[in-house]
């Protein structure tokens, strides 16, 4: 980025001794190239001199061709440069500016940030202009302003290297606490014992996805697992709403947890026992540690921010985002939407390893199930990798992908072994990077917008039972699992 040599009465910040400093010691040592090769691009440097002689370090690094003063020289040359740098004189003069490359690595930091903070003035000084045109609409200057940053903010996020010893101490500490526990899980459990007996529960820093075609149950499913960790376990999380408002989405939430039907809640006209059901029952969503955002058409760049609050502030443990599909990377610009889905998953893989958090985040599948509708075996209507809208990206990104499965939606009400479909539902694992695949089942109440453990069904109905047996018990009074 070319910036001006003021700004406001004041000089830019650059540190153009350490940019001699760092080119000397890459032309004095050898293999020193790769200590700033994650540090330093060309446009870290200040001077236009020195940028010019880092492309043609960086030229013959790529070509694997040893770096010197007389390599550089020709290297220059053949870029047609080296009249620009001064000639051979200079380079010369340059190489001796140090005698050592023993501080390389700090003086290549304090280079980069220099020219971090170079961009930001850049940055605020174009969007502060901006906002004084009035014929530029500040919704828009603001999609820019987001996606700018967001450009800079990813060239700082660099991590150092770690060395074996704390890791194996850090594993083996892991491995301690889950040897306590009495289910063994390493992660957070969705409450669904099967699948957690599959994936050892969420893990931290992993993109899970969980997709399926639209009437499927995804908002359902992660609400009914949210309750799970929110009010069951009273483990704080969040969800991010870009499709329902937060009212819709606390609704069935309410439904869930009060296990009144779905429509009589919608319509408000409950009886008076449902009335002392909902009020006895909603109790535990009032102090259960749940937060929920429902800012539409939300941007990474938001996301990131509000994400790393809720972390830091409410001591968030998951995220869940819905869905994946209706976030955009704003402000930057692209030919495909599929290039800016694959910004996003990257984003959003990134930031789950920053935060150590499990970040999960519903996905829609393209049609080719539908496509396959014509065949009404159960195996054909089982979603694939394929099926995955924008698949390539959110494929690599994701650690885990779930796909939900109901058959009965594509009127297929047995399996093979002629067991009953009707009310259930199949999470298919599809990818699971650090453990085994496969499939379970979940029953799913339609009444309660509800998926649980098929174990849970079996309880109800025995509840369900003792209280039928019961003598003078009215219909109005029955409070309902």
């Amino acid at each position: 980025m070319t910036v001006s040599i003021k700004e406001s009465g004041r000089i830019q910040p650059q540190a153009c001794e350490l940019e001699e400093a760092v080119l000397s010691a890459l032309m004095l040592e050898k293999d020193t190239y790769d200590v700033v090769d994650e540090i330093l691009i060309p446009q870290s440097f200040y001077d236009k001199t020195h940028e010019l002689i880092f492309v043609a370090i960086r030229d013959l690094a790529i070509k694997q061709e040893p770096i010197d003063i007389l390599t550089v020289i020709e290297q220059l040359r053949k870029n047609g440069t080296l009249k620009d740098v001064g000639g051979v004189a200079h380079i010369i003069e340059l190489s001796q500016k140090v005698i050592s490359s023993a501080h390389l690595e700090y003086h290549a930091r304090i280079v980069a940030q220099k020219s971090l903070a170079r961009q930001l003035i850049s940055f605020s000084s174009d969007i502060t202009n901006k906002a004084f045109d009035e014929t530029i609409d500040v919704n828009d200057l603001i999609q820019e302003a987001e996606g700018r940053l967001f450009k800079i903010s990813q060239q700082n996020i660099k991590k150092d290297f770690t060395h074996v010893a704390p890791i194996i101490r850090n594993a083996i500490n892991v491995m301690k606490e889950v040897a306590k526990r009495s289910d063994n899980l390493t992660g957070l459990s969705s409450g669904f014992i099967d699948l957690d007996k599959i994936t050892f529960g969420w893990q931290n820093s992993d993109l899970i996805i969980i997709a399926g075609r639209p009437s499927m149950g995804k908002t359902a499913f992660v609400l009914s697992m949210m309750k799970n960790i929110g009010v069951t376990y009273n483990i704080p999380i969040a969800i991010f709403s870009l499709e329902m408002s937060n009212i819709q989405l606390i609704n069935r939430l309410i439904v869930d947890v009060t296990e009144i039907d779905s429509n009589v809640i919608k319509s408000g006209k409950l009886q008076p026992y449902e009335w002392l059901q909902l009020e006895k029952k909603i109790k535990v969503l009032y102090d259960s540690p749940i937060f929920v955002d429902d800012t539409p058409s939300l941007s990474v760049f938001e996301f990131r921010t509000k994400a790393r609050r809720l972390v830091k502030e409410q001591n968030v443990k998951c995220v869940i985002i819905d869905y994946l599909q209706l976030m955009n990377a704003s402000g930057i610009s692209f030919s495909n939407r599929e290039q800016e889905v694959s910004i996003i998953s990257r984003s959003l893989k990134s930031l789950a390893k920053e935060l150590n958090i499990p970040i999960i985040a519903l996905s829609q599948l393209n049609r080719n199930v539908e496509s396959r509708a014509a065949r009404d075996s159960l195996e054909a209507k089982r979603p694939q990798l394929s099926d995955l809208r924008e698949s390539g990206a959110i494929e690599q990104d994701a650690d885990v992908v779930c796909f939900i499965h109901r058959p009965e939606k594509y009127n297929i009400f047995e399996d093979a072994m002629g067991n009953d479909l009707r009310g259930k539902a199949e999470i298919v694992i599809a990818k699971h990077r650090n453990g085994s695949t496969g499939s379970v089942m979940l029953s799913f109440k339609r009444e309660y917008i509800r998926f649980q453990n098929l174990s849970d069904d079996q309880s109800v109905l025995e509840y369900k039972s003792r209280l039928d047996s019961q003598e003078n018990f009215l219909p109005n009074e029955r409070t309902y699992f």
